[in-house]
């Protein structure tokens, strides 16, 4: 489990700093500021959770299982938070419409606030024992 969080972690920066360039350099042209921020504000916050993913994975004091559905809520945050905004913040030049499932986003957020609620009831429960 330790290597697939590790991997994953790997896979989501090499994506972020990507999009990151690709945002400060390309999309700056096409985007309005508004978008750009939104879109800075995505790339931020999946970068974030890779450092996330890189502590779980050289975590020792948790379960296996422990860590799989963490790392389970965390992929499903960032897919929902930082992909919902990536494409809501590009519609207009990709012509993607998901303003109507807009409610993903919020939903992401929840589900990164809650990776962060397992893993410390996690560590409180291993630093008890």
């Amino acid at each position: 489990m330790n290597k697939k969080i590790l991997v994953t972690a790997c896979i989501l920066a090499i994506i972020a700093i990507i999009l990151g360039a690709f945002g400060a350099h390309k999309l700056k042209e096409l985007l309005t500021p508004q978008h750009l921020a939104s879109f800075e504000t995505a790339v931020r916050y999946q970068m974030y959770h890779v450092f996330f993913l890189l502590f779980l994975g050289v975590l020792n004091s948790i379960t296996p299982q422990t860590k799989r559905r963490i790392y389970r809520v965390v992929l499903l945050g960032v897919l929902f938070f930082s992909g919902s905004i990536y494409l809501l913040s590009t519609q207009e030049i990709t012509g993607i419409n998901i303003s109507k499932i807009g409610i993903i986003t919020p939903i992401g957020g929840l589900f990164l606030i809650l990776a962060w609620v397992l893993l410390l009831k996690s560590l409180l429960k291993s630093l008890k024992d």
